[in-house]
């Protein structure tokens, strides 16, 4: 899709990057929560990658251009016809040739956001904890060129600077330097404070990321905060108190942590995503905060993306395993030098189910089960799923064991982000480096192991791994006992089941507890995961009166991992309306799956709902 003679594959973005690549911006903003919008300017500092650059072409999507200048001086430009997926194209024609490929230049392009944007989510005040106050927040995985024009591809890393004018308190995915009182404000007019941020590090465009809202914060560590609306800030800073120690761990699995700070942002509910890993300032789902700090490994999670994903990255979406599929594998890893090795495992053996699950939801024959899938006129986020998560999990898993082990193992993972820190790389990038890696430290014997495996059928077959894994399922059997306790007690014709080993159910981590209802009131549970399978169990088994809980939690929360589930089991439910009163309107779940997501349209991010939308059959507008 991009001008010019690539030199690497990259099918989703519209930008001539392979002429000029992007290595600063700065972002000059007023956010207005009257008519939802941010405005302004940004200022992109180019290199140029030839000798004669005429134009610049730019990702937009979305935006409301008003003018383009350069050195003071107005350029010419126009927006291309809207391609579905990746936007229009923002074509700039410079005022002369920049022919020295050593002369950085400067493009200013003055323009609003637009009530279709992908990437911000405004918030009216009863959409939030304290119902007092608007909210603003982003997600630009992919969606960057909604909010800024830019080149949106991982494959480019710049560095950022802005300034952003806002009512209430800003935070961005980069250090705070400072505030100071608006125009306005200094005139005696209600104003504004202008939040002023620096991001030093080069990072892809999808990783810039603004929240503004009534934010209060409070410090968990050394080098973290923890930041949310203040009616919760007593329960996040205690759910969260750990993080120093997932840090910490990180960092003696791999290398120092470059980032400076590492701040959790807790957002409303509807943030789409268990964890978004922003540099310096995570988003996480308040769904984690489930008052036992049972949901914390979320955060191992994102902590990971400080090395993997955000220091390390994919080079283009066709190779997003290289982000998630590594990171989701050193999050295990910090689990097991924290709480044993069973906990890897156990957490890898839920990781399969989800693994399969997918699989089953795309055909085992689809290509969105490629490892590394042909993403050509493809948006990415219809290939989302679990499978460049835990596919790309079980790849390494598996290369860990064929190798020998951790021992030589985790010394390649360290060795891994010390040559590609601050790059942007591919699936054969990776590969290459393997080999010289294992080659370099421990000779020919070790490499013909790695011959022995099949690439092909890891990389570009389509269904489950070629290679089904072997887990330690010491802690998985105790959930087998107490299934089989249950069943037990069934084959017996006993009616009263409550109580039935309950003290292996007790024992259980928080992956562990699976779904028995009456003995365990897991209808009425705090914790989303836990409901969550509840749910789904019950739905299988035409437990009717779950009904009136699976619509509280998909409206109450917009976690993409539940909702989007939850939805397609009760689209395809025929039979709905025998129980409580307000399903009777519902003739089966096609109605109900429908109506319900109509009803609370307005409360999912634009990301979740468009995505929403497609699983159950509703034209988006």
């Amino acid at each position: 899709m991009c001008s010019g003679h690539p030199t690497f594959r990259e099918p989703n973005t519209l930008s001539n990057l392979n002429e000029v690549k992007v290595k600063h911006i700065h972002l000059d903003l007023t956010v207005d929560f009257v008519q939802r919008l941010l405005g302004g300017q940004a200022t992109l500092t180019f290199d140029p990658l030839h000798d004669r650059v005429e134009n610049v072409v730019l990702d937009t999507s979305f935006l409301n251009i008003t003018a383009v200048e350069m050195d003071s001086k107005q350029l010419e430009f126009h927006l291309a016809d809207r391609h579905p997926a990746f936007g229009s194209a923002l074509h700039i024609k410079l005022p002369q040739p920049v022919v020295n490929k050593e002369k950085q230049f400067d493009i200013t392009i003055k323009y609003t956001t637009t009530e279709r944007c992908t990437a911000l989510q405004f918030l009216e005040p009863e959409q939030t904890v304290g119902k007092q106050f608007p909210y603003l927040f982003s997600q630009c995985q992919i969606h960057a060129r909604s909010f800024v024009p830019c080149q949106d591809s991982p494959s480019v890393k710049l560095t950022y600077s802005a300034s952003i004018s806002s009512p209430l308190p800003v935070l961005m995915s980069a250090l705070k330097k400072g505030d100071e009182p608006s125009a306005a404000s200094m005139a005696g007019q209600p104003g504004f404070t202008i939040y002023k941020f620096e991001q030093r590090i080069p990072i892809p465009s999808y990783l810039i990321a603004i929240v503004s809202g009534n934010l209060t914060g409070r410090e968990i560590g050394p080098r973290s905060t923890v930041w949310c609306e203040p009616e919760m800030i007593e329960a996040a800073a205690w759910e969260f108190a750990d993080t120093e120690k997932f840090i910490a761990t990180g960092e003696k699995i791999l290398t120092p942590y470059e980032w400076g700070r590492y701040d959790l942002l807790v957002l409303p509910p509807s943030f789409p995503y268990g964890g978004m890993e922003n540099p310096c300032l995570t988003f996480v789902t308040p769904t984690l905060v489930a008052g036992d700090r049972s949901l914390v490994n979320t955060v191992a999670h994102e902590i990971a993306h400080s090395w993997t994903g955000n220091l390390v990255t994919t080079k283009s979406w066709e190779h997003f395993w290289l982000n998630e599929g590594w990171t989701v594998f050193v999050e295990r890893k910090i689990i097991a030098h924290l709480h044993g090795e069973p906990q890897r495992h156990f957490s890898a053996i839920i990781g399969y189910h989800a693994l399969t699950d997918s699989v089953e939801l795309f055909g085992h024959d689809s290509p969105a089960t490629l490892l590394t899938p042909d993403l050509s006129n493809i948006d990415p986020d219809d290939y989302f799923s679990t499978v460049p998560y835990e596919k790309g999990f079980n790849l390494l898993y598996y290369i860990e064991q064929v190798v020998g082990g951790p021992a030589i193992f985790e010394p390649y993972m360290a060795a891994h982000i010390r040559q590609f820190a601050h790059h942007s790389i591919t699936t054969s990038d990776w590969k290459s480096y393997l080999y010289e890696y294992m080659k370099t430290n421990h000779g020919d014997e070790v490499v013909k192991k790695l011959d022995t495996i099949d690439w092909n059928k890891w990389l570009s077959s389509p269904g489950l791994p070629p290679v089904k894994p072997q887990f330690d399922t010491s802690l998985a059997q105790v959930c087998f006992s107490l299934a089989a306790s249950w069943k037990k007690a069934k084959e017996n014709g006993e009616n009263d089941y409550a109580g039935v080993d309950k003290e292996h159910f007790d024992e259980f981590t928080s992956l562990q507890k699976e779904s028995l209802d009456k003995s365990y009131q897991l209808s009425s549970v705090r914790n989303c995961e836990i409901q969550f399978r509840w749910q789904r169990l019950c739905l299988m088994s035409d437990y009717e009166p779950i009904y009136p809980k699976v619509c509280e939690l998909v409206t109450k929360q917009g976690r993409m991992k539940f909702v989007r589930p939850l939805y397609r089991q009760v689209l395809n439910k025929l039979g709905v309306g025998r129980g409580p009163k307000f399903l009777n309107q519902a003739k089966n779940g096609s109605e109900l799956a429908k109506s319900t997501y109509l009803a609370h349209k307005s409360f999912y991010h634009p990301i979740a709902a468009m995505l929403v939308e497609k699983d159950i059959g509703i034209a988006s507008v």
